[in-house]
């Protein structure tokens, strides 16, 4: 990138936006199914987990760019992991500090973003390669990618699992009123279990590529 290329340029832009959609970590690389299996049982955690997932890739995808060419070839993974575990560490500590219950929630899956592949790949694929201002938006477009993902897989699982809606800061909110449930309405409790979770995403996956007819062959 040239010095008079501007922060926000076409090319720069699409490192956050190609991760929403054509490029999605979840739905196009299948990357990260884990935490989208596990932590969308409700809203709150989803969100949490989409929040701290962003934070390492970012700090991490700009340190390793800071560092790349500093980082012998041998050794790369062993620094990104020890960059990664010391970001996921300051995290947990943060969760543990402000939002115990939600730190309790996602339980070990804090410590599992060490592992997510996410955040490994775009360190070997981009920051390796890239200058940290590039860096830093590929990571904040691949989180936000991902984040999306969970967020619309808790939404759905709660909303028809449970009829409320848990966010930070607010509690659970009681959605779907009661004269709905006066009526025979009954919350699906196969929701609420990890399985319907992968069908949720699949059913992303098939809407995405119903309305992108350009994603069918890749």
């Amino acid at each position: 990138m040239s010095d008079k290329e501007p922060l926000f340029s076409a090319k720069n832009r699409k490192l956050m936006t190609n991760p929403l959609n054509a490029q999605n970590p979840i739905t196009i690389q299948v990357l990260g199914i884990c935490s989208a299996l596990a932590v969308t049982a409700k809203l709150e955690p989803a969100i949490v987990m989409s929040i701290s997932v962003m934070f390492v890739v970012v700090f991490a995808n700009v340190i390793i760019s800071l560092l790349r060419n500093t980082i012998p070839a041998r050794i790369r993974i062993i620094v990104q992991l020890v960059i990664v575990a010391a970001l996921v560490i300051i995290v947990d500590q943060i969760l543990q500090a402000f939002a115990y219950e939600v730190s309790k929630q996602l339980s070990v899956f804090v410590g599992l973003i060490i592992t997510n592949c996410i955040i490994m790949g775009r360190l070997e694929a981009f920051a390796l390669g890239n200058k940290p201002w590039q860096s830093a938006l590929d990571g904040v477009g691949n989180a936000a990618g991902y984040g999306i993902i969970l967020v619309i897989v808790a939404f759905f699982r709660e909303l028809l699992g449970s009829g409320t809606l848990t966010l930070p800061g607010l509690g659970t909110l009681h959605i779907i009123p009661q004269f709905i449930y006066d009526l025979g309405y009954q919350n699906n409790g196969l929701m609420i279990l990890p399985p319907m979770a992968l069908v949720t995403v699949a059913v992303i996956i098939w809407v995405q590529r119903s309305r992108n007819k350009d994603l069918i062959e890749s």
